[in-house]
């Protein structure tokens, strides 16, 4: 909840909370009927003391403008004031209807503690610290570019200027041969799966992701009506073979990976492995989307050329962004394909927002461009590599064999083996409590008892504490 009240004010904090939801009453956010939070639950959010709160409710109620059932909760009145109005919107079966699903409760619950959370430390989101942004260099890039004179609609596509940079980006660092009419410029990778997802396939049509994956998290696949089904992540990534036994199974329509640095596990899909994938995929004629957020997140020389670098028929989809890399506030991603699909996907988008602001594409064409760019990689990569070390060596001496985990490579995270018996939910509620944020492993489709820890979101000072906290909660389930 943003609102907070003011301790250092003379009004009582009772009388502020009680104001602020009449306020919300009076404007239509809390429509009549809305379920206002639990006591319990609204003393957390506020960070005050549960008797406040019942004293909140109880003023409420006596102005009439809440009603309080027992055993079901507390509502806005339909009666308000005494006066039953002739129609009033039932918000409640619009929420909970539609075809996009929310978040689901779990991720939910996570981030709005991350949103919140005074004093804590996030292992749980997966982007950069805050002292990782190239804060300096941006703003040299942004005084350096000029404003345009015509600030109406981009094109559907994105930014031609930057567009053409995305095309040399993606030959200079990935191999990747494109040109401008091939990229369409989104907001961040999510928006590209999004319209995949929307426009490609249809409510039925079954995919294959890896298990556990970061695909599994994101509700959008459900909310497209797609089937999904997992390909086991090994040390070298997925088996291509498996690939087969599926679309014989069950006719994949497509298929999406994350081959390098996989989040959550960290893996990276073996060369030989990712041209069999493409062979496959070119036999039956079945596309594939490579999400690719990490793979300039190396902290050795080898580098691992895209499934795309070695497409010569237009099989694969390939999805790139800035948010792993420079800043996820900035939303610039994108996606390359063959003309048609790019041309399809920009007709979509355009339907949706009329495309991307022209600001955020000027700043990101600008950085991509300067000396800063390739420096700040550097920079990057030695820090995340830094912070990768730090978390293993806190978790061997603090843990002492109660968590197990590969060395990852590369990438923002640390995939853990918790080797004991333990409840996804309570070891969170735990954490939750000792001020300690963490991705399950069951919101990737894995069993419970694993853990992502993002360590790339954290300052190097904290992470020792961070994994000590992590370890009260972990004696306590």
């Amino acid at each position: 909840m943003e609102w907070k009240v003011n301790r250092s004010g003379d009004k009582p904090l009772y009388q502020q909370i009680a104001e602020f939801i009449e306020q919300k009453i009076a404007y239509g956010e809390f429509p009549p009927g809305s379920l206002l939070p639990s006591e319990r639950k609204l003393a957390e959010l506020l960070n005050v003391n549960r008797m406040t709160i019942v004293h909140v409710y109880e003023e409420l109620q006596a102005s009439g403008l809440i009603e309080r059932k027992q055993g079901s909760g507390t509502y806005v009145s339909t009666h308000k004031w005494g006066i039953r109005p002739s129609v009033y919107t039932n918000w409640k079966k619009y929420v909970e209807g539609g075809s996009f699903l929310p978040t689901y409760p779990l991720i939910r619950r996570i981030r709005e503690e991350a949103k919140r959370m005074e004093n804590g430390f996030d292992l749980a989101s997966g982007e950069l610290s805050t002292d990782l942004f190239p804060v300096q260099a941006l703003q040299s890039a942004f005084t350096q570019q000029t404003i345009p004179c015509d600030l109406g609609y981009e094109h559907p596509q994105g930014h031609l200027a930057l567009r053409e940079t995305v095309a040399n980006h993606v030959m200079t660092y990935h191999k990747i041969n494109t040109t401008s009419s091939s990229v369409l410029i989104t907001s961040g990778a999510q928006q590209a799966l999004y319209l995949i997802t929307q426009c490609l396939l249809s409510p039925g049509d079954a995919v294959a992701i890896e298990s556990p994956s970061y695909y599994y998290s994101l509700p959008l696949f459900q909310s497209a009506g797609l089937r999904i089904f997992g390909l086991q992540v090994d040390a070298d990534g997925i088996n291509p073979d498996d690939i087969l036994a599926l679309h014989r199974k069950h006719r994949i329509r497509m298929i999406f990976v994350n081959p390098t640095y996989q989040n959550p596990t960290g893996t990276v899909l073996a060369d030989i492995r990712r041209q069999k994938m493409l062979e496959i995929s070119a036999e039956l004629g079945i596309p594939i989307v490579e999400d690719e957020p990490f793979s300039l997140l190396s902290f050795e020389d080898q580098k691992h050329d895209p499934i795309k670098s070695f497409d010569q028929s237009g099989n694969v989809l390939y999805i790139g962004s800035l948010s792993k890399v420079i800043a996820s506030g900035l939303r610039i991603g994108w996606l390359i394909g063959p003309q048609s699909v790019i041309n399809r996907l920009a007709d979509a988008r355009q339907q949706m927002d009329f495309g991307l602001s022209v600001f955020p594409q000027l700043l990101a064409n600008q950085f991509l461009q300067s000396a800063d760019y390739p420096d700040h990689l550097q920079y990057l990569r030695k820090q995340l590599m830094d912070r990768r070390n730090l978390i293993m060596s806190a978790l061997r001496e603090i843990l002492h064999g109660k968590i197990e985990f590969t060395t990852p490579k590369g990438g923002l995270h640390l995939w853990c083996k918790i080797n004991q018996e333990v409840d996804d939910q309570k070891l969170v509620e735990e954490g939750i409590k000792n001020k300690i944020l963490f991705m399950p492993g069951s919101v990737f489709g894995a069993p419970n008892g694993y853990v992502r820890f993002t360590y790339a979101r954290l300052r190097q000072k904290s992470i020792m504490e961070a994994i000590s906290r992590f370890a009260e909660a972990l004696s306590r389930v």
